[in-house]
């Protein structure tokens, strides 16, 4: 799933500035599906990355994605607007608890993945959108519609369902969820502030200090993938290893800028339903792929968090008519 926007595209509200419904940029709109996909993709990805643990993973996928992002700002010459962001001390510590935050969410999705829970990762991005509407109301005292109150509601109903019918909590979807919202929130209110790579930047760079002291002590140790490599643990060949961790770094930050694009040509609704590709794929690959069981406590919880996506989305929709019909009748009033 995304891991450098502010807001689910679900949950914003129309702006003039966005495009209209029935105006669709085919190339935006290639983007946008192709970015999801990629991240659908991503549990096949993680999966292969073994015998490295969830952090370790973490460890490279923050560490070359903060090269790729420095080349990108170099070769771009941007390297100023990044020294800019990084003397901004509000700013600085936002993107510091946001990079705390994401680390934690990647942490929990690779676990996920290589413990054989995606489905439950894949229900996680689904409440998802329906967390932030509800951070929105609670925490930035926004107003909600009845149909917004009445998705978060069906959420809410959902993971009761799913506690009841498992007989525990579903920590991995309810932390992606919470993680990435809360993500969300840091980051809404430095979005418009810092662009997106510039904004990865200073994410990784803060917390991979850290990272690093934690890889150092795995390889003294002896707990590095490759020291498990070295020991004939693992048939994977030593070089595909590496290339596969170097290469989590780059598709982090790739499919960033597939969405930054995207977002430009394309209306929110349709950001808003596209979204919902990635963890439709990451279900499927679990199910089919992964052969994961899904107990009727996690089909009757899917279910019911569906119907309250497609409250949201139907809710969006509606108010984005509504916006595009006023502007439509101010513009034809001004002429």
């Amino acid at each position: 799933m995304p891991d450098d926007t502010s807001e689910s595209p679900a949950t914003r509200p129309a702006t003039s500035s966005a495009p209209e419904i029935g105006s669709l940029d085919p190339t935006a709109l290639a983007f946008g599906i192709g970015t999801y996909v990629i991240w659908g993709f991503f549990p096949l990805y993680f999966h292969a990355l073994t015998p490295a643990g969830p952090v370790e993973v973490i460890v490279h996928r923050a560490v070359w994605g903060l090269a790729f992002c420095l080349l990108t700002l170099a070769i771009l010459h941007r390297l100023p607007s990044l020294w800019a962001t990084m003397r901004n001390p509000e700013i600085l510590w936002r993107l510091s608890l946001a990079g705390v935050l994401i680390v934690i969410n990647w942490s929990v999705y690779v676990y996920a993945v290589q413990s054989g829970h995606t489905v439950d990762a894949a229900l996680g991005y689904f409440i998802n959108p329906l967390v932030t509407v509800a951070l929105g109301l609670i925490v930035l005292h926004e107003k909600i519609t009845s149909a917004q109150k009445v998705a978060v509601g069906l959420g809410a109903f959902a993971v009761i369902v799913l506690v009841i019918g498992l007989g525990r909590l579903p920590w991995v979807s309810l932390t992606l969820a919470l993680t990435f919202a809360f993500y969300s929130l840091v980051k809404k209110k430095v979005a418009l502030q810092v662009p997106p790579l510039e904004g990865m930047a200073v994410e990784t760079a803060a917390v991979a200090p850290f990272l690093l002291l934690y890889y150092g002590w795995l390889a003294i140790n002896g707990h590095t993938s490759f020291q498990a490599l070295a020991r004939g643990e693992s048939s994977i060949p030593w070089g595909w290893h590496l290339l596969l961790l170097v290469g989590s770094g780059f598709l982090t930050m790739i499919p960033l800028i597939m969405f930054a694009r995207s977002a430009q040509g394309l209306p929110l609704g349709v950001m808003g339903l596209i979204q919902y590709v990635a963890p439709i794929m990451q279900l499927i690959i679990g199910l089919l792929v992964f052969h994961e069981q899904m107990e009727p406590a996690r089909w009757i919880g899917t279910a019911i968090v569906w119907v309250a996506l497609l409250v949201l989305s139907a809710d969006w929709v509606l108010q984005a008519r509504r916006s595009r019909k006023i502007l439509q009748t101010r513009d034809a009033a001004t002429d």
